[in-house]
């Protein structure tokens, strides 16, 4: 294993190489005609807010919470300038843009880069290529993305319409959790016990709870509207671990985009996000002149696990309808489901389409069948042994729980051939095969192996993922993102997948392409993609308690034949970890 000294030699070797192909990098940075360049200081610093009838110190961007919405075309470059004045280490992630050929901008901590260390700053340069529609950027550090988020809106490139008529107002409707304690200290006491842990105390839309919390009816969130008008509303899921039913009283959403790829538009009075996704809707205020709730409750897919119980609500207000006027006060969503309507849950996801035929690519050159969920380590009883039946909860994929490096990235480890820092044999199956829905798993099956174990592509195979959900400890929804990539959902379903009678399922006509899929509780999820984005991507639970678990591996896409096949050289002032 290299010493931290010697891994320091090699990244400045790294970075000098990086100066002579500094023209390619500026090349591959080039915006197209039309577009510009946008640049952006992202300071990170402590805040005092108030929730809850209590102060809190936040860390925040800029000092807002949710953080700064970025604007953007299609086709722009970006330059954002990460300014650490917190305590804690910091990266930012840029959900869902593809990073091709870039994945220095990418942003998880460990995995693509090493963290931003307090008093030190880092410029994430990165072009928008062929996306459009609603992202988000948020904290990839620990459990700092619960206040360290904020809308990424990509507006179609300059002259060119939406699909549908241009809306009045486009507004983004950001949902999060809350925590009354530091949310750093309810990992890190979760991570000492071995316990989960603790839910959070209130949900909330664009950083306020509503009118049902305490101390809270005076800030809730308004959205102002016209009657007659249409706008569009750009619904994020930015809370840690919470899936979510949003719901608008006296009124359907047309839904029109998914994680920033146009859908098929269908109208719903609930739409479903889990962490991580975007939901494009638009909404006509054609109901009588008042004030009316959106709300916003947890979907628990989960049987037996704690849950944040409550609902956050902001308030759809038409212009002249003040309190107490109009339609009197705002309506509760009579429409919005029970936290354990699995049933709505699954009608909303298998509703989302792609707006027309699609070519699915194929045939299948690289298949991943793995296995995502919980496990349990033994140890001693004691305070450091909390979990179910005295053990130490955790997670994995294939009974590999994910452990990331601390001296390198893997990116880097990847790029500067440094050995050691992880192996690439993360297998492409089970290592044993169960009735892996059931719920009598043999305790056997129950403890992971903990491993930094990536698993090789080569560049420009047909990879086809299988998620399988199972009932170690519980079965609940995991809403997996793969960095780096879209993907087409081919078919979900419930039970074990079996691809001979569940590849008929499959949809190879307009299939939604996506960054992060719901696997549904008890059940599984097959997508595909061509590997056409060289570097090394994540692929996790967007559920952060899950994730801290382990619930993650990695992808290494190899370069193609071609320099514009392969990853582009490491900036200079990319972080190097122990500096």
């Amino acid at each position: 294993m290299d010493t931290t000294a010697a891994t320091t030699r090699r990244l400045m070797r790294m970075r000098l190489g990086c100066c002579i192909s500094g023209v390619l990098v500026l090349s591959f940075l080039l915006p197209s005609a039309l577009a510009e360049e946008r640049f952006y200081e992202f300071v990170v610093q402590e805040t005092v807010v108030k929730r809850l009838c209590q102060t809190n110190k936040i860390i925040t961007v800029n000092g807002q919470f949710p953080g700064p919405t970025i604007e953007v075309h299609d086709g722009d470059t970006l330059a954002i300038k990460a300014v650490n004045r917190a305590q804690y280490n910091v990266t930012l992630h840029w959900h869902g843009l593809r990073q091709l050929r870039n994945g220095w901008a990418d942003g998880p901590e460990f995995v693509t880069q090493c963290p931003i260390r307090p008093g030190s700053s880092y410029t994430y340069r990165f072009r928008v290529q062929e996306q459009e529609g609603t992202l988000w950027w948020h904290a990839h550090s620990s459990w700092l993305r619960a206040t360290v988020h904020g809308a990424l809106v990509i507006l179609p490139k300059r002259g060119r319409p939406y699909p549908f008529p241009k809306p009045a107002k486009e507004i983004p409707v950001v949902l999060a959790e809350w925590w009354r304690r530091d949310p750093i200290a309810v990992l890190r006491q979760s991570m000492v016990t071995g316990a989960g842990p603790n839910v959070s105390d209130a949900i909330l839309i664009n950083g306020q709870p509503g009118d049902f919390l305490q101390c809270s009816s005076q800030e809730t969130s308004i959205i102002p509207v016209v009657a007659g008008e249409t706008n569009l509303l750009r619904i994020i899921n930015a809370a840690m671990n919470s899936e979510l039913f949003v719901s608008l009283a006296g009124h359907k959403m047309t839904v029109v985009a998914a994680d920033a790829m146009y859908t098929k538009p269908f109208e719903t009075t609930v739409v479903l996000l889990g962490p991580g996704q975007t939901t494009d809707v638009l909404v006509t205020a054609h109901a009588a002149p008042g004030r009316y709730y959106l709300g916003a409750r947890v979907y628990a897919s989960a049987r037996g696990v704690p849950v944040d119980n409550t609902t956050a609500t902001a308030i759809f207000q038409y212009k002249n309808a003040a309190a107490g006027a109009g339609a009197g006060a705002p309506m509760f969503p009579a429409m919005l489901p029970a936290n354990n309507d699995t049933a709505t849950a699954t009608a909303f996801s298998n509703s989302i389409r792609s707006p027309r035929p699609v070519k699915v690519p194929g045939p299948v050159t690289q298949e991943v069948f793995t296995t995502v969920g919980f496990g349990q380590f033994s140890c001693r009883p004691g305070p450091f042994c909390q979990g179910p039946n005295s053990t130490r909860l955790g997670a994995s994929m294939n009974n590999v729980s994910f452990q990331l490096p601390s001296t390198v990235s893997l990116l880097q480890a990847h790029y500067g051939r440094i050995p050691g820092v992880f192996t690439d044999d993360f297998p492409a199956r089970p290592p044993v095969a169960f009735d892996y829905t059931s719920q009598s798993v043999p305790r056997a099956l129950w403890q992971p192996v903990k491993g930094t174990r990536l698993y090789r592509v080569r560049y420009g195979a047909v990879v086809q993922m299988v998620f399988q959900d199972t009932g170690i400890f519980a079965a609940e929804e995991h809403p997996m993102h793969i960095h780096g990539y879209h993907f087409y959902v081919l078919a979900t379903g419930f039970g074990n997948y079996d691809p001979r009678r569940d590849a008929g399922r499959f949809n190879m006509v307009d299939p939604p392409s996506r960054n992060t899929i719901g696997v549904p509780v008890g059940g599984w999820a097959v997508v595909r993609f061509v590997a056409d984005n060289p570097g090394v991507w994540l692929v996790h639970c967007h559920i952060d308690a899950h994730l801290s678990g382990g619930l993650a591996m990695a992808l290494l896409v190899e370069d193609g034949k071609t320099e514009l096949q392969a990853t582009v050289p490491p900036p200079l002032d990319l972080p190097i970890c122990g500096l």
